[in-house]
């Protein structure tokens, strides 16, 4: 699996598995399984997707040393606060069944977000994570924190796609050596985008997917990916992308599909900070 090479040196794959929206433990657990049989070694969960524990034993079941593995979870904004992470954290180690962590990552940019990073940094000094970052993190949030504490975020998650390209945003992260990881990299389906015509033709030049298409774009941008899905043809697809490229004219072709701002979440919008932190994850 290609890797990159984050700004302390850590290696991290170039794409990853997804699990958000695999709520059901059997089969998140299969999905996982099946991810990992298809040669992903990076697997992506969160605190709030409620399926640690079932990422967990499809690691276990599968046989793969840890040290092949690059496990990411998520600190959810209700756990926020430096005592509240770090109590996070282990809970989050003992429902995945592991010792250390590869990323750990502030989910959204809300709550008590100063504390939970210097918690964090805690963490990563004492070796019980080898990389930290953030999520969902707008650029000008991720200055703010870049030029204020010990240790930079290494990762911001964040949604890119076709429809929602973050340029400037990913221009920011790497004048700060932050790594660009996509979520949402195939738009979730927005706009069909799967028949976009600029997509197809490319698809058919190359005869790949148009999934495949984008996930080449996003490569080639030096934007690692997570992409989900519950079908198992679908995972090996999504993997095969390194044996073509795109032209320079292909990637200003898809340039033109960007539309500028989400149509899934607006994070800088006071009723998503107010409908992410009614969100309790826990008693």
């Amino acid at each position: 699996m290609e890797c990159f090479e984050l700004a302390n040196g850590v290696s991290l794959p170039k794409i990853g598995f997804g699990t958000f929206q695999l709520t059901d433990a059997k089969m998140c657990e299969q999905c996982v399984g099946y991810a990992l049989e298809t040669g992903y070694r990076l697997v992506d969960t969160a605190a709030s997707y409620h399926n640690e524990k079932a990422v967990g034993n499809a690691i276990r079941h599968a046989g793969i040393p840890r040290s092949e593995l690059f496990l990411t979870t998520k600190l959810w904004i209700q756990d926020t606060g430096y005592d509240r992470t770090l109590k996070a954290f282990e809970h989050s180690l003992k429902e995945l069944g592991v010792d250390y962590l590869d990323l750990y990552l502030i989910h959204q940019p809300f709550g008590d977000i100063y504390d939970s990073w210097r918690a964090m940094e805690r963490l990563y000094r004492e070796g019980a994570v080898k990389a930290i970052g953030v999520s969902n993190f707008s650029s000008e949030r991720l200055v703010d924190l870049c030029m204020n504490q010990d240790v930079k975020p290494m990762v911001n998650q964040i949604e890119i796609h076709p429809f929602f390209q973050q340029g400037n945003a990913i221009k920011v992260m790497k004048e700060y050596h932050v790594l660009p990881q996509a979520w949402g990299p195939l738009s979730e389906a927005q706009r069909d985008i799967f028949h976009h015509k600029i997509l197809m033709k490319i698809a058919s030049k190359y005869g790949v997917s148009t999934a495949q298409v984008m996930l080449r774009w996003h490569y080639q941008r030096g934007v690692a990916t997570i992409p989900k899905t519950a079908h198992g043809e679908r995972m090996k697809e999504n993997l095969d992308i390194f044996d073509f490229a795109l032209s320079e004219k292909e990637m200003n072709a898809i340039s033109t599909m960007d539309i500028g701002h989400s149509e899934i979440i607006d994070h800088r919008s006071h009723c998503t900070a107010r409908q992410l932190n009614s969100i309790k994850i826990h008693a």
